[in-house]
């Protein structure tokens, strides 16, 4: 029984693994077409995946830091960028800062103070106050 379990969960991850590969195609593409509001979208959706293995969250986290990093314009981006996004996307900045790459915690910076002038302060509250929904 033991045996099965495991072998469905690592089933799942597979499954999870191939979404988030399919993703990145997906993404690379709509940056070739220089869509990255479009990216970054097709990014966070389905966000964090349904799981707490690693593997997974790091794979989808160099999926969003992509899109992220080819935001150049910022306003632009929050004009086309729904609200049901911004609580996610606040998670993903963390993650960004957390890494203490310069570039990466310049640009999440950026778009953090962007995002909190748009969705208030609520949103990092939500965004720190999630552990369930770990990215």
């Amino acid at each position: 029984m033991v045996c099965l379990v495991v072998f469905m969960e690592a089933e799942k991850l597979d499954a999870i693994i191939a979404r988030i590969e399919h993703k990145s195609r997906k993404i690379e593409s709509l940056l070739k077409q220089s869509k990255p509001v479009e990216a970054l979208k097709t990014a966070l959706e389905g966000s964090p995946p349904n799981t707490k293995d690693e593997r997974c969250k790091s794979a989808n986290w160099i999926v969003v830091h992509r899109a992220l990093m080819a935001i150049k314009d910022l306003d632009g981006m929050f004009s086309y960028l729904d609200p049901e996004y911004y609580d996610i996307l606040m998670k993903y900045l963390y993650r960004g800062l957390a890494t203490g790459d310069r570039p990466t915690c310049d640009q999440c910076l950026k778009i953090h103070e962007k995002l909190t002038e748009r969705a208030g302060l609520g949103c990092i509250l939500r965004a720190l106050a999630d552990t369930v929904n770990t990215v």
